[in-house]
């Protein structure tokens, strides 16, 4: 029996499922010319023009004496199809006809791109296509047949060691997760209006990166004491916020005492064991009556019509590949180490971003 037997003989169906896995398999170019376009700063040349703008107008905003044309053109041509750009024919001038050449503009897509916004993915673009965070992607396999982290297999050690030891992917990371936390932290802001007013001291972010999140929170919010926490090598980059004081340290050590905890993208890391120990440290530093977790994390709900489903599922193979024990989870297994951790208490908001809000409760 061939293979088209095996599944009906539908021949339009081999054909559509051949090209489905031919897709899959190029796909990886789907990353790489969005990284190439952030390199080219291709949406920032047209949005400094004010107005959908010619290839050649492209070409003369980057920076080099010896512009590819030809594959400036392949490249635009392959963003529009994958919808991140616009093209247009040239609009007409008074009564004349318009130009020969075809016009660029952004979209919904590409004004994600911008590197000079105060609201962008450019950085995290550069930070998952790395080289760092992409050769560990081809060790996949060895680490269902032998077990450990793809990315330790490839540079020795886990990345958080990796991070502390290599200032330049050090930096990487850290603007990639600064620029998601800003994302994050408007859509708490704007959705979680109420989330932060009853507390009434300070607020201590876990994990806290370069500090992005909590000054932003301390600025909605500024009755409020923040406190940035996260280890010393990242600290050590964080700049000065009004209201934000800076602790190096580790959390599986002791957490600053506050009122409310913070946690954005942090126990996704971790293995339930290692959540649990976090989660009991959170408990040890918050007041019994008044004190709250607030955890900003992705809740799989596979059968949902989240327009972030596909992206929730794929981000559970970046934990599985690049941390010893990371995870993506569902409610139920949230609920587990919830408990465990000393939370008997908790609600989950959904906000219009990747992740969700849980509002964890000793008591």
């Amino acid at each position: 029996m061939n293979t088209q037997d095996e599944v009906g003989g539908d021949a339009d169906a081999m054909v559509a499922g051949q090209a489905q896995i031919l897709r899959y398999i190029y796909g990886a170019l789907d990353g790489m010319a969005i990284r190439c376009c952030v390199e080219l700063r291709i949406p920032d040349i047209i949005h400094n023009h004010g107005h959908p703008i010619t290839l050649s107008e492209i070409a003369t905003g980057i920076a080099s004496p010896s512009i590819n044309l030809d594959g400036l053109r392949r490249l635009m041509r392959f963003l529009v199809h994958r919808k991140v750009f616009h093209e247009m024919a040239q609009p007409k001038v008074g009564d004349g006809e318009g130009g020969n050449d075809n016009v660029y503009s952004l979209n919904h897509c590409s004004l994600w791109l911008l590197r000079d916004a105060d609201v962008t993915l450019a950085p995290m673009v550069m930070m998952r296509t790395d080289p760092s965070m992409i050769l560990p992607l081809h060790v996949l396999s060895r680490s269902i047949t032998e077990g450990g982290t793809a990315f330790k297999m490839i540079h020795g050690e886990e990345m958080f060691e990796f991070s502390s030891s290599n200032s330049d992917f050090n930096r990487v990371f850290n603007e990639g997760m600064a620029c998601t936390a800003k994302i994050t932290i408007n859509a708490i802001l704007a959705s979680y209006k109420t989330g932060f007013l009853g507390t009434k001291g300070s607020v201590v972010d876990v994990g806290g990166g370069t500090g992005v999140a909590i000054s932003e929170i301390v600025k909605a919010y500024p009755h409020l004491k923040g406190i940035n926490f996260d280890l010393p090598h990242v600290i050590s980059m964080a700049p000065r916020y009004d209201g934000v004081t800076h602790i190096g340290g580790d959390m599986f050590e002791a957490i600053p005492p506050a009122e409310t905890i913070f946690m954005k993208w942090i126990l996704h890391d971790w293995s339930d064991d290692d959540c649990i120990k976090i989660l009991k440290n959170c408990r040890k530093a918050i007041p019994k009556e008044s004190g709250k977790v607030v955890i900003a994390e992705i809740v799989n709900h596979p059968t949902g019509h989240d327009p972030f489903v596909d992206t929730h599922l794929t981000y559970d193979l970046v934990m599985f590949s690049h941390f010893s024990g990371g995870r993506e989870r569902n409610e139920s297994e949230w609920q587990r180490i919830l408990h465990e951790g000393g939370f008997l208490r908790y609600n989950i908001l959904k906000i219009p971003t990747l992740q969700s809000i849980i509002e964890a409760f000793p008591e």
